[in-house]
C-alpha cells in the first residue's frame, strides 16, 4: 500500500483546496473537490450516519426548533428586533420594506444563536471534531477515538469564539458601509427624491451585506476546519483560512452553496411539516414527533 508524506499535506479536499490556490481553474478543481468529499462520505457511511450524525443530532433539533419558537411573542425576537429597528431608524436607513424584512432575518439570527448556543459549544464543536479526526490523514485513526476527539475539542472552541468576533466584525462593517452611503446621499440631498434611488441603494446595500456576510461565514468554516487539523486555533487558523482562500472566493462559495441550499430544504420541510400542523392542531401527535426527529436526523 502506497503511503503519503505527512509534510505540507492536507486531508481529503482540503488538500485540492490548497493545490487550486495555485492553478486558476476553479470550477475544475470545485467538481473535483466534491465528487471527492461524496466518495469521502460513501466510503465511510457508516460513520459519518451513525455516530457523526448522532453526535450533532442535539444541536440539529436545537436549531430547528428554535426557528419553531422565534416567531413566539415570549421570546427575545420582539426585543431585538425593536431595539435594531431602533438603530436603523437612528442610523437613517430608509423605512423601507427591504429593510424591515433585512432586520427580521438578523433578529431571528441572533435569536436562533442565543437559544442554541449551548448546543453548539459542545455538540456541534464535538461532531465537528470527531470529522475532522476520522479524514485527518496526518493522524490515521478509524473511526477516531473519544480521546483523540477530545483532543481537538480546545482549538476548535478556541476558533469557534473567535469566528464570533469575525462575523460581528463583518455585520459591523456592512452596516457601517451602508450608513455611510445614505449619510453621503442625505448630505447630496437626495433623500426627498423619487424612490427609485432609495430602493436602487436599499438592494444594493442588502446585495453587499449578503456578500461580505458569506465570504465571513466561509472563511469560519475554513478556520475551524484549520484549526482541527493542525491543532491549534485562534486567529492563527482564521489567518491562515483568508490566506488558503485568496483568489478563490467564488470557487469556496461554490462549493458552499449546495450545503446551504440542502440545509435551507431540510428547515424549510421542518415548518411544513412539523410547525404548521403543530400550528393547526394546537398539539404534538405521535406521528408528527417522529417526524420531526427524522428531519433533525437528516439535519444532522
Amino acid at each position: 500500500m502506497r503511503t503519503e508524506k505527512p509534510h505540507n499535506s492536507f486531508p481529503h479536499p482540503l488538500s485540492l483546496l490548497w493545490q487550486a490556490s495555485k492553478r486558476p481553474i476553479p470550477m475544475e478543481v470545485s467538481c473535483k473537490i466534491l465528487r471527492r468529499s461524496t466518495h469521502s462520505f460513501l466510503q465511510n457511511y457508516h460513520y459519518f450516519t451513525s455516530t457523526a450524525a448522532f453526535l450533532a443530532f442535539p444541536f440539529s433539533a436545537s436549531i430547528l426548533l428554535s426557528q419553531a419558537l422565534v416567531p413566539s411573542p415570549s421570546s427575545l425576537l420582539p426585543q431585538i428586533y425593536s431595539r435594531l429597528r431602533t438603530l436603523f431608524d437612528a442610523a437613517g436607513f430608509p423605512s423601507s420594506q427591504l429593510f424591515t424584512i433585512l432586520n427580521l432575518k438578523v433578529s431571528q439570527t441572533i435569536t436562533s444563536s442565543i437559544l442554541t448556543l449551548p448546543f453548539t459549544l459542545t455538540f456541534l464543536l464535538i461532531a465537528k471534531a470527531s470529522i475532522i479526526q476520522a479524514l485527518n490523514h496526518h493522524k490515521p485513526t478509524f473511526p477516531p477515538s473519544f480521546k483523540s476527539i477530545l483532543s481537538l475539542y480546545k482549538p476548535l472552541l478556541h476558533t469557534y469564539f473567535c469566528n464570533c468576533f469575525l462575523i460581528l466584525s463583518a455585520n459591523a462593517s456592512a452596516f457601517g458601509l451602508m450608513f455611510s452611503a445614505f449619510s453621503f446621499i442625505e448630505r447630496l440631498g437626495y433623500s426627498s427624491s423619487p424612490s427609485g434611488l432609495i430602493l436602487f441603494m436599499s438592494v444594493t446595500g442588502a446585495i453587499l451585506f449578503s456578500v461580505i456576510l458569506a465570504n465571513a461565514i466561509v472563511i469560519c468554516n475554513m478556520a475551524l476546519a484549520l484549526s482541527g487539523m493542525e491543532g491549534h486555533g485562534g486567529y492563527l487558523a482564521i489567518l491562515k483560512a483568508c490566506l488558503l482562500l485568496r483568489g478563490r472566493t467564488s470557487m469556496a462559495l461554490f462549493l458552499a452553496l449546495p450545503v446551504n441550499v440542502a440545509l435551507a430544504a431540510i428547515e424549510a420541510l421542518f415548518q411544513f411539516r412539523v410547525v404548521r400542523p403543530y400550528h393547526i392542531a394546537g398539539i404534538a401527535r405521535p406521528c408528527v414527533a417522529l417526524e420531526g426527529i427524522f428531519i433533525a436526523y437528516l439535519y444532522s
